[in-house]
């Protein structure tokens, strides 16, 4: 009686899976499918469990307010949100709104020091830095006769220029650091911050004006000839490619000086400040253009002393990885 209740309940488990209909498509009808895995319960429980898996994914999307999937298995509209199961940290502001910024993180922004002194001027005594004081005045003419007093853009190819020496400069010493096995004195991230920073201000004034076709082209020619010239200008001297970066950096705080000028006197619009800008800078939520350009000018002048200061560095017959880098200076 024993076995006969056995083998009822066994032929009860067993019969769905043994004589149930499967689909001709399926990998059974093509024999790929031992026959072990459709009678062993735990051969059929993973698919299962897969299956119901399915089923509840639309139910706990629905409950949570989520987009269901389309019927190819992804998201209608969500893209690519991890990288190998790692998601992304979220970022929010102060006030615990989204971050919204993909170019600059939240540790990235900062209070600009405008207390600077704006008028400093480094003298030039050698050769070397009356060659590139003069090659800085020499590329001034030009830039007069074709930017005259649209500020914007020429502030939209300065910065594209501006941003090149930190590059080329933190470039070179980091593979110094490699071939030599020293360390750098922390110069090389601070010639890369500067990088970083010429660049924001570029995405900054992108939002104040949009180059025009021939300034895009102005653009591709003058970096294309700057960083080639600078690259080879510093691994020929160190010395006078920051002594020259110092320089221009002169001329880009006496430029911006111009700017204020014109947005004081009412000749440019003193727009509202980009969102950017407001975020980069810590600015008010109700900063206007003269803040922003005010911040940049204030960068510029740090830039330029920080470039005095590597150059002053390479006189004194010193390394800059003997002296420690101003980091964190802007």
């Amino acid at each position: 009686m024993s076995s006969r209740m056995a083998g009822s309940a066994l032929l009860r488990h067993l019969g769905p899976r043994l004589f149930a209909a499967e689909p001709a498509s399926g990998l059974a009808a093509r024999g790929l499918v031992p026959a072990a895995a459709r009678i062993l319960p735990a051969a059929r429980m993973s698919s299962a469990a897969a299956e119901a898996a399915k089923e509840a994914a639309p139910m706990e999307q629905h409950q949570h307010g989520e987009k269901p999937k389309a019927a190819d298995g992804q998201d209608n509209k969500k893209g690519i949100v991890s990288y190998w199961g790692i998601e992304p940290r979220k970022l929010v502001e102060e006030d615990g709104a989204e971050w919204r910024w993909f170019c600059f993180r939240p540790w990235d922004t900062y209070r600009s020091d405008t207390s600077i002194d704006l008028k400093k001027h480094h003298e030039p005594r050698a050769l070397p830095d009356k060659l590139a004081y003069w090659l800085v005045k020499s590329l001034v003419v030009p830039k007069q006769l074709f930017f005259q007093r649209r500020h914007a853009s020429h502030a939209l190819l300065l910065e594209t220029v501006a941003a090149v020496p930190g590059m080329v400069g933190g470039m070179l010493l980091h593979l110094r650091s490699l071939r030599r096995f020293e360390q750098s004195g922390g110069w090389i991230r601070a010639l890369l911050e500067e990088a970083e920073n010429e660049r924001m201000h570029l995405m900054t004034f992108l939002e104040v004006a949009q180059p025009k076709w021939w300034e895009r082209a102005l653009v591709l020619a003058a970096q294309g000839v700057y960083f080639n010239a600078y690259f080879v200008a510093y691994l020929a001297s160190p010395k006078f490619a920051h002594r020259f970066v110092g320089y221009l950096e002169e001329e880009a705080v006496h430029s911006y000086t111009e700017y204020l000028k014109d947005l004081e006197a009412g000749i440019i619009e003193n727009t509202l400040a980009p969102a950017i800008a407001i975020d980069y800078w810590r600015l008010p939520a109700d900063a206007r253009l003269k803040d922003v350009v005010t911040v940049v000018r204030a960068d510029e002048a740090h830039h330029r002393d920080v470039n005095h200061f590597a150059s002053d560095i390479h006189y004194q017959g010193m390394k800059l990885k003997d002296t420690p880098a101003p980091l964190g200076y802007h």
